[in-house]
């Protein structure tokens, strides 16, 4: 049986994934770097991104199924400023699972793919924490 409402049982993945592929990321680069890992571990960070992508996607189509729920009790203005950090994280999510591609390629394109997807993947991780903040103010 599925949790109701289902959205803040799925909004944990995206977020997780958020908050750990900037570490996974940069470890994967520097080890790349220091030849302690080859090139196709690589290939770990556009899974998990694609993962983020995709959750962060359900993510939103839960939010949107369930914002009829909540407009009664929270200003409209505070779920569109959830729901817009939402889109951007789920855009940058989707984009740095294909960047993160170019990381599989052997030799200096794929180091600057590398570094580019760990790079983004900071940044990813701070429209999470803004999305997770406006959601969190939006329950409490």
């Amino acid at each position: 049986m599925l949790p109701d409402p289902l959205h803040p049982a799925v909004v944990h993945l995206p977020l997780a994934l958020a908050a750990l592929l900037p570490v996974f990321a940069l470890l994967a680069v520097a080890a790349i770097h220091a030849r302690r890992l080859p090139v196709r571990a690589w290939a770990a960070i556009p899974i998990l991104a694609a993962l983020m992508a995709g959750g962060g996607w359900l993510a939103l189509e839960t939010g949107e199924h369930e914002e009829d729920r909540v407009e009664d009790v929270v200003a409209e203005r505070y779920i569109e400023e959830h729901e817009e950090h939402a889109e951007v994280f789920t855009v940058l999510a989707a984009a740095l699972a294909a960047i993160s591609l170019g990381g599989l390629i052997p030799g200096r394109p794929g180091n600057l793919g590398r570094v580019a997807a760990a790079a983004l993947s900071v940044v990813t991780l701070g429209f999470a924490l803004a999305v997770g903040h406006s959601g969190g103010e939006l329950v409490y």
